[in-house]
């Protein structure tokens, strides 16, 4: 497909995982792409590299604009970069609530802040901010987690709302346990891996982890000017895991 042929896209923490499958995906389907992170020493040709900490607005700004003047322009923001968190209410301090919500909430706002004003120059503009099932779906051990992304969601909405005019279109995925490098690091730090694994697998109805490409698909689809009716919408990209409600398996 070349759906993208001739758009500017900015991905969010694209050096790896759900970020750098988007990335990839959309640079094949014809996109000129620019990726931000963190850590961008494993990001090479088609996609261009600017770093950037989205908790620090200076440094978001300064790779925003850097990254539109060198793709000449910006269609596409896809607001990726996340962190994880684990525990109930009682189990991460006032310091850990503040850092995630830093993350994964008001670092998906700098980003867009920094990003309108290159949106509102294209004619194929769309945001697509990764959400997750943990907006929808109570998950135990996941309190902090889940309030960013039950935030992220509702701020997917609002987005929608304010910028529909200004020909912005604004939607989120929401992710089920996805395969990446964050949920092996989990694992790994996990009394037993392999039975961790086992129960997360187990919980989607399709009986195993989300792919990032699967992820990066349903981003494409959200992004693509070939969806132009679509906005404010969230995406479900889990296995079924919010909406299917299974019999037990026969014995």
């Amino acid at each position: 497909m070349s759906d993208f042929e001739g758009l500017r896209a900015l991905v969010t923490g694209g050096a790896s995982g759900i970020g750098r499958a988007t990335a990839e995906l959309l640079a094949a389907r014809g996109a000129r792409v620019a990726v931000l992170d963190l850590d961008v020493s494993s990001v090479g040709e088609p996609l261009l590299a600017h770093r950037a900490d989205v908790t620090d607005d200076a440094s978001v700004r300064a790779a925003v604009a850097d990254a539109a003047a060198a793709l000449g322009g910006l269609d596409i923001l896809v607001n990726n970069a996340g962190v994880g968190a684990q525990g109930t209410v009682e189990d991460n301090d006032d310091a850990e609530w503040h850092r995630v919500m830093d993350v994964n909430v008001v670092g998906m706002v700098r980003v867009a802040r920094a990003a309108l004003p290159a949106l509102r120059r294209s004619s194929h503009a769309a945001i697509v901010n990764t959400c997750s099932v943990a907006a929808t779906a109570g998950l135990p051990q996941r309190a902090l987690y889940s309030a960013t992304k039950g935030a992220v969601y509702a701020l997917t909405l609002a987005m929608a709302a304010d910028h529909v005019r200004e020909g912005i279109r604004v939607s989120c995925v929401n992710p089920g346990t996805v395969d990446t490098p964050w949920v092996g690091r989990l694992l790994d730090a996990a009394p037993d891996p392999a039975a961790e694994r086992a129960a997360l697998q187990a919980r989607q109805p399709t009986g195993r982890l989300v792919r990032a490409a699967e992820v990066a698909a349903a981003v494409a689809y959200l992004a693509s000017p070939l969806s132009g009716a679509v906005t404010g919408t969230s995406l479900a990209v889990d296995g079924g895991m919010q909406g299917l409600r299974l019999r037990p398996a026969a014995r």
